[in-house]
C-alpha cells in the first residue's frame, strides 16, 4: 500500500496532519512576521507548523532565508544570501522571551559566501538569548560549516545544550541530494563537535527516509552515526516540497520506523525519535531532557 500511495502522489492512512488555527498559533505567526525573522518552519514547509506554533515553540532560522546551497530535497531558495542582519540576534533574543520560551532552537542556511560560514552568528545569537533569557537552554542545527574544524569549535565554545548537524541521507545519495555536502565530513563535525565539547552537550543528527535508499542504507547510517558518538537520532519520512524536487520513492510504515527506533536504541543512541512526522527539531525539548538524563 505505501509503495502504491506513493506512486499514485497519495498520502497513506498514517500521514495525517491536526489543523490548529487562530490563538497562540496566530500569535506566533504574527510575531515572526513583525519581528522580520525567518522559521524553518516556514521556509522548509515543515508539516508540524501548526502543531508547534499551537504550542507557542519555533525553530529560529538565522543568516537569512536565502541558501548558497541547493539540495534537491529541501524547499528554501538557493539565491545570492543578503547581507548578515547584525540586529537579527537580538530580534530573536526578544522575540524567545516574548513566547515565553525556556528551550530555543536555532538553525540557518549555508551561507558558504562568508568567510567564518556564520559562526559567528550563531555564537552572537546564543549569547543575545543567554542574555536575554539567563536560564534558557538552547539548541542549535548547524551546517558542516564547510568542515573547518576552528568553526565548530567557535561554536562549541559557545556551550550550547544539543549540537545537531544532519546527515540527512545514505552516502550513496548523499551527492545527488545534499548540495555541496559529504556524507564523511558531517560524520567528521558530528565527530569532532563530541570531542571538543566535554560532557553536558549532546550531539544529535538526523535522515530521511523514501529517497531511495535501502533498509540496510539506513542501518548503516545509524551505525556510522553511532561511530560518531551521535547521542540523539531522529528519522522521519521524506515528504517533496514540490514536483521540482527530489522525488519521493516510497512512504515507509509506523512499524519500520519503530522498529528503526529498536535498533538505534540498541546501538547506544540516548535518545530516538522516529516516525512518520519526525522532524529535526521537532519536540527537540523532551528528546533533549531524555537524553541528557541517560548521559
Amino acid at each position: 500500500m505505501a509503495a502504491k500511495a506513493a506512486a499514485e502522489g497519495r498520502l497513506p492512512p498514517w500521514i495525517r496532519v491536526k489543523v490548529h488555527t487562530g490563538g497562540a498559533r496566530q500569535d506566533v505567526s504574527d510575531l515572526v512576521r513583525d519581528m522580520s525573522l525567518n522559521t524553518v518552519c516556514q521556509s522548509a514547509k515543515c508539516p508540524n507548523l501548526a502543531e508547534c506554533w499551537h504550542k507557542r515553540s519555533a525553530t529560529f532560522m538565522i543568516l537569512g532565508n536565502r541558501c548558497t546551497r541547493a539540495c534537491t530535497f529541501c524547499a528554501i531558495a538557493s539565491f545570492k544570501p543578503e547581507p548578515v542582519d547584525p540586529e537579527e540576534a537580538i530580534r530573536v533574543a526578544e522575540s524567545a522571551a516574548t513566547m515565553g520560551l525556556n528551550y530555543v532552537v536555532l538553525t540557518s542556511v549555508d551561507r558558504d559566501d562568508l568567510a567564518d560560514k556564520g559562526a559567528a552568528h550563531f555564537v552572537a545569537t546564543i549569547e543575545a538569548i543567554r542574555s536575554r533569557i539567563p536560564h534558557a537552554k538552547v539548541e542549535i542545527l548547524t551546517p558542516d560549516f564547510k568542515g573547518r574544524l576552528p568553526l565548530i569549535d567557535q561554536v562549541v565554545a559557545a556551550r550550547p545544550l544539543v549540537f545537531n548537524h544532519n546527515l540527512e541521507t545514505c552516502e550513496r545519495l548523499t551527492k545527488p541530494i545534499r548540495s555541496g555536502g559529504r556524507y564523511d565530513r558531517s560524520l567528521a563535525v558530528l565527530a569532532h563537535a563530541k570531542d571538543v565539547a566535554g560532557p553536558g552537550m549532546a550531539t544529535k543528527s538526523g535522515i530521511m527516509v523514501g529517497l531511495g535508499e535501502t533498509d540496510d542504507e539506513v542501518l548503516q547510517c545509524l551505525r556510522d552515526l553511532r561511530s560518531a558518538n551521535v547521542d540523539i537520532l531522529t528519522i522521519g519520512q521524506y515528504l517533496p516540497p514540490s514536483k521540482q524536487h527530489w522525488p519521493l520513492e516510497r512512504y515507509v510504515t509506523p512499524e519500520q520506523f519503530d522498529d528503526w527506533a529498536d535498533q538505534a536504541k540498541a546501538m547506544g543512541f540516548a535518545g530516538v525519535a522516529s516516525a512518520p512526522l519526525v522532524r529535526s527539531s521537532y519536540r527537540a525539548e523532551e528528546l533533549a531532557e531524555a537524553a541528557l538524563a541517560q548521559l
